[in-house]
């Protein structure tokens, strides 16, 4: 599968309940977050797939769709329904999504 084949969502057509998958590194997570995300850096997807469901989709976010796009196109390949949202957390954030952060400061792009 190429990422030109790979199936992708608009930051503002992600559900509101929907599960968010977070590949970014620890630094970036902490700058700024969607507030209902799962944190799991792309390096530690292999170990922690159980925090992955199985039976939802899963919309997959980095910084900008490229790490993401691996990430989904990994977890499809697995047998799930896995989704990039175009444009990662750049997108997320233009289309005024809400973002926050652990430490209560406000929330940025990292």
């Amino acid at each position: 599968m190429n990422f030109a084949s790979l199936p992708a969502v608009q930051a503002a057509a992600v559900p509101s309940d929907g599960f968010l998958l977070d590949v970014r590194e620890d630094d970036e997570w902490a700058a700024g977050h969607a507030e209902h995300a799962t944190h799991v850096p792309m390096s530690e997807l292999v170990a922690r797939i159980a925090e992955v469901p199985v039976d939802r989709r899963v919309h997959v976010v980095c910084r900008v769709g490229g790490r993401s796009a691996q990430v989904a196109q990994y977890l499809i390949a697995q047998g799930l329904d896995a989704v990039n949202v175009d444009g990662g957390m750049l997108a997320w954030e233009a289309a005024g999504r809400p973002m926050v952060t652990d430490h209560g400061g406000p929330a940025v792009v990292g």
